[in-house]
C-alpha cells in the first residue's frame, strides 16, 4: 500500500530509511494494540454514519484476521509500509476496498499511534506488575522457609548486627510490593483514550470520543486534544521510570547474591542451570545472569533517559521526534519484564546453607546487643557504647538462632510481619488480575478471538 501521507512524488530511498529506521520492526509489537484501536474507530465511524453496517462488519472481520495472523507471526511489517498502521490499512483496503479506505476518516496517524501505544503500555503495566509480583512471591516464600536461619547483617559491607535470611529476603519483597503498587496506581493515568484528538486539534466530524473510549475499556477520554498529543513521550517516560525502580531493586539483590554465593561466604548456592561457564576454565560456574541483571538495570534506565532527552524542549503539537520514543519504550519494557521473571526463578531455586550462615555470626556481631543490655540495666547509652567499644575482645558470642527472637519491634527478626506481606501481595495480585480479566471481556466484546493475543 502507498504511505498514509503519499503525495505525487517518490520519497528518496535514503530519506525513507532515515525516517523509518527500525520503526517498522518494533511496530510488530503494536499490531494487536492497533487492531483494538482500529476496531473502536470503525464502530465509532459506524455510529456517526461514515460507515455502513456491512462496511463496519467487514472491517471488524478483517481486523480479527490480522490479529490471528500476528499470533502466527504471519503479518510482517516492511520498510515500505513504514509502520503497522499502514500495513493494517493496506490489508483492509485490499480485502474490502472502499471500506478499508474509510477507516482512517477523522483520525491522524498521530492519535492512531497514541491509542495503540496507550493500549500497549496499559497491558505492559499489567504484565510487568504480574512479573514483579512473581518475583516478590518467590522472596516471600524464601522468607517463610527461613524465618529461623540467622544471617550477619552488614553496613558498609562490614559485619554489623544480627539479621536473618527472612529479614533480608523480605526487605526486597516489600520494596517490590511498594513499587508494584505505585505502578498499578500509575495505571489509571494511562487508562484514558487519546483517540479522536487527530493531529492535536481534533476534526470537524461529530466523533463520539466517549463511546470509542468505552469500547476499548478506557476509564475516560483524555479531554484536551492538544494535551493528548503533548503527553506522548511523557507517558512513556512514566512507564520506564517505574520499570527502572523495579530494576534497581533487582540489581541490589543481584549484587548481594553475587557476594553471598562466593565460596569465601558460602551463604547460598545458585542453581547450576541458571549459571554459565567459561570458554577456557572448565571449573567455572559463573553468575552471568546476576551480572546482567546489573547491566540490564542500566539499560532500562538509559531507555527512560533517551525518551526524556528526546521530548525535552519540544514545541507543543506533533513533532516527528516522538517516533524515536517507541524503540526505547519497547526495549525497556521487554528488558524489565524479562529481568523480573529471571530473578523470580533465581530466588525460587536458591539453595540456603544454614551452617555457613550461623558460623558467620561472629562475636562482634553482638556488640550492639551488649550495649542495649547495659541500657536496660540502668546505664546511659553513651557510656555503655564507650564501654563495649573499648572492650570488644570481651564481647561473647551467643546462639544466633535464639538471638533472632530478642528483636520484637515491628519489622525485626522476631516480628517480621510475614502474614501482612502475604496479604499485601495477594491484594496487589487481585488488583492486576481483576483489571486483566476486565480487559479480556472488553476485547472479546469488541472483537471476538482477540483476547489471547493481548493478555
Amino acid at each position: 500500500m502507498a504511505k498514509l501521507w503519499q503525495k505525487n512524488y517518490t520519497l528518496d530511498s535514503m530519506m525513507e530509511h532515515f525516517t523509518v529506521r527500525n520503526d517498522y520492526i518494533y511496530d510488530e509489537e503494536l499490531v494487536i494494540s492497533d487492531v483494538i484501536g482500529s476496531a473502536a474507530q470503525a464502530k465509532g465511524l459506524r455510529k456517526i454514519g461514515i460507515l455502513t453496517e456491512k462496511e463496519c462488519s467487514d472491517l471488524l472481520k478483517g481486523l480479527e484476521e490480522i490479529a490471528a495472523l500476528r499470533l502466527k507471526d504471519s503479518f510482517p511489517i516492511t520498510l515500505a509500509d513504514e509502520d503497522c498502521h499502514t500495513a493494517i490499512e493496506g490489508y483492509l483496503t485490499e480485502r474490502f476496498g472502499e471500506a478499508g479506505k474509510k477507516i482512517h476518516t477523522g483520525r491522524s496517524r498521530n492519535d492512531q499511534v497514541q491509542t495503540a501505544l496507550r493500549i500497549y503500555m496499559r497491558e505492559g503495566l499489567l504484565k510487568l506488575s504480574s512479573a514483579s509480583l512473581s518475583f516478590a512471591s518467590a522472596l516471600i516464600a524464601l522468607a517463610e522457609k527461613n524465618t529461623s536461619v540467622p544471617m550477619p547483617g552488614r553496613t558498609h559491607m562490614q559485619i554489623a548486627m544480627p539479621s536473618s535470611v527472612a529479614l533480608w529476603a523480605l526487605s526486597f519483597a516489600e520494596e517490590l510490593l511498594e513499587e508494584t503498587g505505585m505502578m498499578l496506581d500509575l495505571y489509571h493515568v494511562f487508562n484514558q483514550s487519546p483517540l479522536g484528538s487527530a493531529a492535536s486539534y481534533g476534526v470537524t466530524l461529530p466523533l463520539d470520543r466517549e463511546y470509542t473510549a468505552l469500547l476499548m475499556g478506557f476509564e475516560k477520554v483524555q479531554n484536551n486534544v492538544l494535551y493528548a498529543n503533548n503527553s506522548r513521550g511523557k507517558f512513556e517516560a512514566f512507564f520506564l521510570d517505574h520499570a527502572e525502580y523495579l530494576a534497581l531493586t533487582a540489581s541490589k539483590l543481584a549484587q548481594d547474591l553475587m557476594l553471598f554465593t562466593l565460596p569465601e561466604f558460602g551463604y547460598f548456592s545458585l542453581p547450576r542451570e541458571l549459571c554459565t561457564g567459561s570458554s577456557i576454565m572448565p571449573q567455572k560456574k559463573n553468575p552471568d545472569g546476576l551480572e546482567l541483571a546489573r547491566s540490564r538495570t542500566a539499560l532500562i534506565g538509559s531507555c527512560s533517559m533517551r525518551v526524556k532527552s528526546i521530548i525535552k524542549a519540544l514545541p507543543s503539537g506533533y513533532n516527528r521526534d516522538f517516533q524515536d520514543t517507541k524503540e526505547p519504550l519497547i526495549e525497556g519494557f521487554r528488558a524489565a519484564e524479562e529481568l523480573m521473571l529471571i530473578m523470580a526463578e533465581m530466588v525460587a531455586k536458591l539453595e540456603v546453607h544454614p551452617e555457613a550462615l550461623a558460623a558467620a555470626c561472629v562475636p562482634e556481631l553482638y556488640a550492639t546487643d551488649r550495649v542495649m543490655e547495659k541500657v536496660l540495666s540502668g546505664g546511659n547509652f553513651r557510656d555503655s557504647y564507650r564501654n563495649v567499644g573499648l572492650n570488644l575482645d570481651k564481647v561473647e558470642s551467643e546462639d544466633p538462632v535464639s538471638s533472632l527472637g530478642k528483636r520484637t519491634s515491628q519489622g525485626t527478626t522476631g516480628n517480621l510481619g510475614l502474614e501482612k506481606d502475604r496479604v499485601w501481595l495477594e491484594e496487589l495480585e487481585k488488583r492486576a488480575e481483576t483489571e486483566s480479566g476486565r480487559l479480556s471481556e472488553v476485547y472479546a466484546n469488541l472483537i471476538p478471538g482477540i483476547t489471547e493475543a493481548v493478555l
